[in-house]
Formats: structure tokens, sequence, C-alpha cells
């Protein structure tokens, strides 16, 4: 008496198989015995973001407005997962932590699997690449188990991860060979709800003009360099860590760990508490070069146009590079007609190298702002 009684269903997409009826025992069992019970508290869990909207948050039936609280887990920021390891007495510098993150994102479970025996890049070729490697198998068991026809939602991912800044529906639809009606919606919703994609709003563009972007790091990992078994060498990653191919994909890497951590950037520039809409840009007339990473449209009278670069010392902005950083910033100025200054505002790891160009850059975020 007086005891509080504790039901606690982990991953319930799980127990939901075709023709289980689950939901509809759980709907009986709650709605016939234990929403009677006060002692009784049913936390139900489950990673299948999609699943659980669905059949719990926006159910229509028996289990309609039954849910009390809703906890939603995000993946570990940098500044937890800074604290993870060294409870784990891993010991990483803060690029090498950027670097973990941006294969393995901030999901614990790929986390706890670092050994502090290992440098970092060990630790990833190990798992990633090695013969028995624990997440050499990953991509197809996570896909598998969190969506029902899964191939349809890889299509997906597959397609986006051919374009860095982002498709459209349509582009999707094309790419992935997805019919644009409902099926398209439903994958896209559960794969956002899910955290593997993300859904911007390009600046000046109306909820029509919406992109579609890859969010999930190691998503983006696994097609990069993981897919197929693509290498036989055992010690692949050692050997790419200054390869070509691991320069392309850092730096887009590099951009999503940046877009995971806006209010960082935000902090760091001294409007946390500022109303700031957050965006990215493509130019529509002046080629593919002329496109912003971040856009943060702020209420009071300023833009900052965001250039998010991963260098392993300090980033160096050349004759070339400013440039092409005054070029781009005239085509945002001409295309959307903005009245607000225009502030260019760079985000990289040790910051900039102070040459004459680096003085023509209004504010800089390093990377010790992103663990706060």
């Amino acid at each position: 008496r007086g005891k509080r009684i504790l039901v606690f269903l982990d991953e319930l997409p799980w127990f939901d198989a075709q023709k289980s009826e689950f939901v509809s025992a759980l709907d009986h069992f709650w709605n016939s015995f234990a929403s009677s019970q006060p002692e009784i508290m049913l936390i139900a869990c489950g990673s299948a973001a999609s699943w659980m909207v669905k059949n719990l948050l926006n159910n229509t039936g028996g289990l309609h407005n039954r849910v009390t609280r809703r906890i939603v887990l995000n993946p570990f920021s940098l500044a937890e997962c800074k604290r993870f390891f060294e409870q784990k007495g891993v010991v990483m510098s803060p690029y090498q932590i950027i670097e973990t993150y941006m294969v393995f994102g901030g999901v614990p479970f790929y986390l706890n699997l670092i050994s502090k025996r290992k440098s970092p890049a060990q630790n990833i070729n190990d798992l990633c690449f090695g013969t028995d490697g624990e997440l050499t198998g990953e991509f197809e068991v996570l896909y598998a188990s969190l969506f029902r026809k899964a191939e349809r939602h890889v299509s997906a991912v597959r397609a986006l991860a051919t374009k860095n800044k982002g498709l459209t529906r349509d582009e999707i639809a094309k790419l992935a060979k997805l019919p644009k009606g409902g099926t398209l919606s439903g994958v896209l919703k559960e794969l956002e709800l899910s955290g593997f994609i993300r859904v911007y709003r390009p600046f000046g563009k109306k909820a029509r003009g919406a992109l579609y972007q890859l969010a999930d790091p190691f998503t983006l990992f696994h097609f990069n360099f993981m897919e197929g078994g693509k290498t036989n060498d055992e010690s692949f990653w050692i050997h790419a860590l200054e390869s070509g191919g691991h320069h392309a994909w850092s730096g887009y890497a590099f951009e999503q760990v940046c877009q995971w951590h806006v209010r960082e950037i935000k902090a760091a520039l001294g409007i946390s508490g500022m109303i700031a809409d957050v965006a990215g840009w493509r130019s529509e007339k002046s080629g593919p070069a002329a496109q912003i990473d971040l856009v943060i449209d702020r209420s009071d009278g300023v833009i900052n146009l965001c250039e998010l670069k991963y260098a392993n010392g300090e980033y160096t902005v050349t004759k070339e590079y400013d440039s092409k950083l005054r070029n781009k910033r005239d085509a945002f100025l001409r295309e959307t007609k903005t009245k607000k200054a225009l502030h260019t505002t760079f985000v990289t790891v040790y910051g900039l190298f102070r040459n004459v160009y680096a003085a023509n850059i209004q504010s800089e975020v390093t990377a010790d702002a992103l663990f706060k």
C-alpha cells in the first residue's frame, strides 16, 4: 500500500509484430485495469520514434490522450560526450571528440563501444572496418529494426547522401524512385522523427520550398566508406586519414556537427536570448558556389552568414577564398534584397589564422564554444 509500481516496456515497436494486435492488447490492459490503479505507472520506450508518435501520442482509439508525460531523448551533445568519455576514462582532445562525433554522432550505444586503450582513429577503424568489428553490419540492422519496408527509407537517405545541401521532395522522389504521394510523405516523416534527416526552410522561402538534408552522421559515414565492404584493408581508416575521400567527407560531416549545435553557436555570438531564424541558402542565379551553410537571421537587424570549416589547425582565408566570400555575400544581398547588416562568421575547430583577409571576418566561433 502506498508504493508505486513501475511497468517499464522497453522497445515497444518490437512487440508490435504483424498480426500481433499488440496495440489493442495494450489498450485493453490500460483501460480495463491499469488506469484505475493509481499506484501503477506505465513507462513506454521505443527507438522507432515514428511508431511511438503514431500509436501512442497520436492514437485515435482507446489510447487517445492517455500520455501524461513525453520525454524526447536526443543524441548527446559534444559537451555531454566529453563528460561521458571522462567518466569512462577515455582521454580525447576536443578535435578528437569532434571527429568521433562526425562518425558516430551522439548515440550513447556507439560511444560506449569506444575503448580507452585505443586512439580515436584506432577505435573507428576496429569498430567499422575490423574483421569482427561490432559496427560492420550496423547500417543494415539499424534500418531494418526501425522501419517496416526499410528499403524505402534506405533509398531516401541514399538519395540525400548525393547532395550535401539538401533535396526537395520532388528530387528525392526522382532519385529514390519513390511515389510522390502518401508513401513518400510517410517515409520522410518517419526519417525526420527518428533523427536521420533534417527539414529546413531555405532563407527567404516559404514552406513549399523546404529542403531535406541527411543529418545522421553514421549513415553518412556508411555511404562514404563502409557500404559494400569497399576495402579489405583492416587498417583502412588509419590509411584514409590523409586521403581526398576523408577530406571531402569531413567537410560535410563537420557541417552536420555544427547544425546539431546551433544553440551553442548562438551563445558564442552572444545572441542566446534573441529571436533568430536559422536556415540555409543557395543561390538560384549565381551557381552552386554561391551557397551558405548556415544563416542566422536576427531580430536586431543583423544576419550572420556562417561558414562551417573543418581543419586540424587554424583555418587560413586565402586571397582566392576572400574573393569567393565577397561574391557570395554580394549574391545573397542581391537576391534576397535584405536591408539588414551582413556579418560573415566562421565556425572552425581552432579558429582563423590571423592574416590580412581574416580581418574581413566579423566574428568567429571555435570548437571550445561547441562544448559549452
